[in-house]
């Protein structure tokens, strides 16, 4: 099957905290993919992921496009279909409702710019087969009013804050004239079938996140060292740190012996330092602070448990599956988790992982304990979680799925 050009939009470029973007870059790519990354921004990170010189994609800014070539050139040789996306833009109340980086309108002249780059492509004979936007919010709006610009067919990925911080109304104005609306969890394509109608719920597809198998390998642990717990994600409120920092207090209270590290870095630092202090657990637990994925990798093959206890955060905002936790069991790790967004979909407890209800401190603690205890249970636990992800869970099965479903629906 001949592979799709294909113009990817991303809100930002590159993003430390969203490699499962840049990976399903890379993967796309090994299976004869063309890609052009269009991104709304830089994201203005100094630190990068060292993978990123592996993309042969061209990036444009969008934001960096210049916007002096006059209203004819923004246009285009369609201006009945620039007058259409402007009324949408001016005349539909909502559709810019909710989480969102950029108004409407700026929305619009992103999308603008971008047409201008499809109408390049197409002059010069690497005419693009399709739009795809990565993100429900931003980034699914600007794909949106690029495709009411050119005709050219597009399709959205929805993840988390991007799908539940959209209203619906919104959500179902992005999604008529979607060709496929790409999700990565059961709960979330359970949402889009509640919210979308009826003649849109076929075009939505269910293509679980991928790991690189071969960047994540189990290590031998050591039955005889003090057990190390390994946790990585944003500090911020729906990936429940403050949750398994009060779980740490009440191990080390009685008597376990551990240590953990959390490895990332966000808003809420240094309210969780702080809340480490308190609770006398200087010395046991450690913020690591930002990473590359290889360290994130390198970080994983020295723990024994892979500990992270997600919530719905007070405005809504919840993981899908997040990319970590397969990352994680890729290692060899038994996980312990919270049965919240999709991560159903990947850990089933007490079988590859662990699960607590959220919040739930006190079961989070005796989940840990037991495993601290038990070295031959958490091998046990381990080895099923490499199986799982080595089964469902791989990079380029995922990005083939996606692949296939560009070829199908292009020009």
């Amino acid at each position: 099957m001949r592979r799709s050009r294909v113009a990817y939009v991303v809100r930002s470029w590159p993003r430390l905290s969203q490699t499962f973007v840049l990976n399903e870059v890379l993967a796309l790519e090994r299976l004869g993919c063309h890609l052009s990354i269009f991104a709304l921004t830089r994201s203005g990170e100094d630190l990068v992921q060292p993978q990123l010189a592996e993309v042969r994609a061209p990036v444009t800014y969008l934001e960096d496009e210049p916007d002096d070539d006059g209203l004819a050139a923004t246009i285009g040789p369609a201006p009945l279909r620039y007058l259409r996306a402007w009324v949408t833009v001016h005349g539909r109340r909502g559709i810019g409702a909710g989480y969102a980086t950029a108004t409407p309108a700026a929305c619009l002249d992103m999308a603008a710019r971008l047409a201008r780059s499809i109408r390049a492509a197409e002059a010069s004979g690497e005419a693009f087969d399709h739009l795809h936007a990565h993100f429900a919010h931003d980034p699914a709006l600007v794909a949106l009013f690029a495709h009411r610009l050119t005709g050219l067919p597009y399709s959205f990925t929805a993840h988390a804050r991007d799908l539940y911080g959209v209203p619906p109304r919104a959500l179902v104005a992005r999604s008529r004239a979607a060709t496929a609306i790409v999700t990565c969890c059961q709960p979330n394509a359970d949402y889009l079938h509640e919210t979308l109608p009826a003649r849109v719920r076929t075009r939505i597809k269910l293509i679980h996140h991928g790991v690189d198998l071969s960047a994540f390998a189990p290590a031998v642990a050591s039955a005889g060292r003090t057990p190390l717990i390994v946790s990585v994600g944003r500090l911020v409120e729906k990936k429940g740190f403050a949750d398994l920092l009060s779980a740490c207090a009440r191990l080390h209270l009685r008597g376990e012996r551990f240590r953990c590290v959390i490895y990332g870095d966000g808003p809420l630092r240094a309210e969780l330092e702080a809340q480490r202090n308190e609770l006398g657990l200087a010395g046991v637990v450690d913020f690591g602070g930002t990473c590359r994925q290889d360290e994130v990798a390198t970080a994983l093959r020295s723990g024994d448990i892979f500990a992270l206890t997600p919530c719905v955060a007070a405005d809504g905002d919840r993981d899908g599956v997040p990319n970590v936790l397969a990352e994680a069991m890729a290692s060899g790790l038994p996980v312990v988790t919270t049965s919240v967004g999709g991560i159903e979909d990947l850990v089933r407890d007490g079988t590859n992982g662990l699960l607590a209800r959220p919040h739930d401190v006190e079961a989070i603690t005796a989940l840990i304990g037991g495993l601290l205890r038990d070295h031959g249970r958490r091998e046990q636990m381990g080895a099923a979680a490499r199986r799982t992800v080595e089964d469902h869970f791989d990079q380029q099965t995922a990005a083939g799925q996606l692949a296939d479903m560009f070829a199908s629906v292009g020009r």
